[in-house]
């Protein structure tokens, strides 16, 4: 097992294995150029902000701090629908013999495939995000979808995925990956299409496939940093539940940079880091969380990782994080409420905690041997992924106006009632 460094109650596992031999070829510009093909025909397609917070960087003694907005991806609040929109359709293309690298979403519309892609039904599991772009996607597509969801999923994540498009939603009493083994079930029982953004042996095409489609803001990421002056990130700090996101964006960046690879950190719950763990037992193999699965992370709840992606973030990650919830809780109040100058984001849990990391790491004395062993200086350009806004209101106010989960009265406001 490798050795865990600890202070100020968060875990770090520094890489020994990390090697430049590996290059996942299925996250490569030429194997994901159908995906933005796909998602540039949308008419609401557009890039989402790339934010620099100057001031933070000036206070934290780093030249960049970018933050990839999410939040405002399709209006949808979260970045998941890129790999559902895109998995929904390779499945409908595969079903009907269509070509996935030259379909529109126009095409799919035309009246002689709605008449097929109408009686098709999809199923997943979501902690949320991932449901909710599932659910846009059938409505843009007029097919049926079901999506279930673990025990403790907050009302108003549900009821934004019933409102996203066509799904029927049932929060079970199951936990996140057994709630996936119940998807899983029920397409094979009924003859539906399962769509989950994690695999397991003998379930990976359409995993593979989601994750493809998270790479448009990968790229987007990029074309955005060079029009700003920054050739590349020296850091990317990102978070992770079964890994998939995080797998997608570093293979992706991996493409892209080859052997000048950024600085990769990925940061999870500490009480269900299931990346964390598979690093820490050191066999190659991935393995469960060993937490108590209780975290404000609902994205990132996860405890069993993703087979596709463990080996990317076993190979090329330099650094494994596992923060308490209070980090995330940071991370929402210093987005929420920038220095002077900089420009506000509206993150969720699950999309700030790398934030709230970034933010102690460049704040906190007793982090500075954290500090040095990432090389964090004032060359540093830091690339952050708000994976979400605000998707759970009472939580959210909770946390950024009456400071849960961390010092009180960070966000002048009203008080939550």
């Amino acid at each position: 097992m490798l050795n865990i460094e600890q202070y100020s109650g968060i875990q770090m596992i520094a890489n020994p294995h990390t090697t430049s031999g590996f290059t996942p070829s299925f996250l490569s510009k030429r194997e994901t150029e159908p995906v933005r093909h796909l998602h540039m025909s949308l008419d609401d397609y557009a890039a989402t902000p790339l934010v620099e917070l100057s001031a933070l960087a000036r206070r934290s003694g780093v030249r960049s701090i970018l933050v990839k907005d999410e939040s405002q991806r399709f209006g949808l609040n979260a970045f998941k629908a890129l790999g559902g929109l895109f998995a929904l359709v390779r499945v409908i293309c595969k079903h009907l013999g269509l070509d996935y690298r030259v379909i529109t979403m126009d095409w799919l519309q035309e009246p002689e495939i709605q008449r097929v892609v109408s009686n098709m039904v999809f199923v997943s599991a979501t902690d949320g995000n991932h449901g909710r772009g599932i659910s846009w996607a059938a409505g843009m597509l007029g097919c049926e979808a079901h999506i279930y969801m673990p025990k403790g999923s907050v009302p108003a994540r549900a009821q934004a995925i019933r409102d996203a498009g066509r799904a029927e939603v049932t929060i079970t009493d199951m936990s996140y990956d057994d709630a996936v083994r119940h998807a899983a079930k029920m397409a094979e029982e009924n003859g539906w299409f399962l769509i989950q953004d994690t695999s397991w042996p003998g379930y990976e095409e359409v995993p593979k496939w989601i994750i493809q489609g998270y790479t448009t803001m990968v790229y987007e990421a990029v074309r955005q940093m060079q029009k700003m002056g920054y050739s590349r990130p020296t850091h990317v700090f990102l978070q992770a539940g079964v890994g998939a996101m995080a797998g997608g964006v570093l293979g992706s960046l991996k493409c892209i940079y080859q052997d000048a690879l950024p600085c990769v950190s990925i940061v999870e719950p500490d009480q269900v880091a299931c990346i964390f763990e598979s690093a820490l037992q050191n066999d190659g193999l991935p393995h469960p969380a060993s937490g108590s699965g209780e975290t404000i992370m609902a994205g990132l709840n996860c405890g069993e990782p993703c087979q596709i992606t463990w080996p990317i973030l076993r190979d090329h990650a330099d650094f494994y994080f596992a923060c308490p919830d209070s980090v995330a809780a940071r991370g929402m109040r210093v987005l929420a409420a920038p220095m002077p100058g900089d420009q506000p984001i509206t993150s969720g849990e699950s999309g700030a905690v790398t934030a709230g990391l970034l933010s102690l790491l460049t704040s906190k004395e007793s982090l500075a041997p954290f500090r040095e062993k990432l090389g964090l200086d004032g060359d540093s350009v830091i690339l952050l992924f708000n994976t979400e806004g605000n998707t759970d209101p009472d939580g959210f106010y909770d946390v950024v106006y009456d400071g849960a989960y961390g010092m009180r009265g960070t966000v002048p406001g009203p008080r939550h009632p």
